[in-house]
């Protein structure tokens, strides 16, 4: 974790293999942790308590995974500055002082609990900024840190696809041990989000499953996380494009209270290896390109 005072310089990292085993890509948008002085000194909350929206260490449990064969992405700024998983404008207007954009998308879900793209709230439901910020400050974060990430992650899509056919993204998180709702059952070691089967072929959750499983995890399916606008937007199997979310349980990696490594972080991270060596072993890419109408 660093301060910056400036701009977030790389904003996000992307690392392709020096030989290519699969097309899989490994990409961790919520593990940024590099805060800018200015967001910290409107935050009316401290540091720790914003470390909690961190997807801690997951950049560093598929980080290795280049050297395997296959690309890596990471995001370097904090998702509670700017969630590059959320729509371009996904914009609370009792946030800002100024006018929003006509196309900002003002009544989604997300907005409604303070999860837009520039977040009010950090997980646990506290609100973030002392004060109102300005409309231009919100729209120049899109501009300089969202919508680079995008195009750079859209390019290297496009890459795969035309070397392969086909592409898998696995969008790779984690979420609390401990829901906020007393009422939410406990949580497994992996979810698995397919936006209830719309953003891949079945066969990629299936084998997921299987594979971890096997390693010892406890699994759940798309409660209570189905995906999100990474996988929703990018997850176009007719296309040849498969998008899968896994939401690691942060208790089996890392201490949550002292936001440290435990004693089975180099375990997860090499059975994140084991899962991409059986997806690029077993999966049948050849099968998985646009799908071809049938011959009249």
């Amino acid at each position: 974790m660093t301060r910056f005072d400036g701009e977030v310089s790389p904003a996000f990292e992307i690392v392709e293999p020096a030989e290519w085993r699969a097309p899989v890509i490994f990409n961790s948008p919520h593990s940024g942790s590099t805060y800018p002085d200015e967001f910290l000194s409107a935050s009316r909350i401290d540091l720790p308590t914003l470390r909690r929206s961190e997807d801690s260490f997951m950049d560093e449990l598929i980080g290795h995974l280049s050297a395997r064969g296959f690309p890596t992405v990471r995001v370097n700024f904090p998702r509670s500055y700017v969630d590059v998983n959320r729509e371009p404008y996904e914009l609370d207007p009792r946030m800002f002082t100024g006018r929003l954009p006509s196309f900002a998308n003002t009544r989604s879900m997300r907005v409604a609990g303070g999860l837009g793209t520039i977040p009010r709230v950090v997980g646990d439901g506290q609100e973030i900024y002392r004060d109102r910020i300005a409309v231009d400050d919100a729209l120049a974060r899109i501009e300089t840190l969202y919508k680079p990430y995008h195009r750079a992650l859209r390019r290297l899509i496009n890459k795969v696809h035309q070397m392969f056919g086909t592409v898998v993204l696995v969008d790779c998180h984690s979420m609390p041990s401990v829901g906020v709702s007393r009422d939410e059952p406990r949580r497994p070691d992996v979810v698995i989000g397919d936006r209830y089967g719309t953003s891949c072929t079945p066969l990629l959750p299936d084998r997921v499953e299987e594979t971890m499983t096997g390693l010892g995890y406890s699994i759940g399916r798309n409660k209570p996380y189905a995906g999100g606008f990474i996988t929703e937007h990018y997850g176009n199997p007719a296309s040849g494009l498969h998008a899968v979310q896994l939401e690691f349980n942060r208790a089996i990696y890392m201490d949550e209270r002292r936001r440290e490594r435990s004693q089975r972080f180099a375990q997860v991270a090499s059975d994140f290896g084991v899962l991409a060596d059986v997806l690029a072993t077993t999966i049948p890419f050849g099968d998985l390109g646009p799908f071809q109408a049938a011959a009249e």
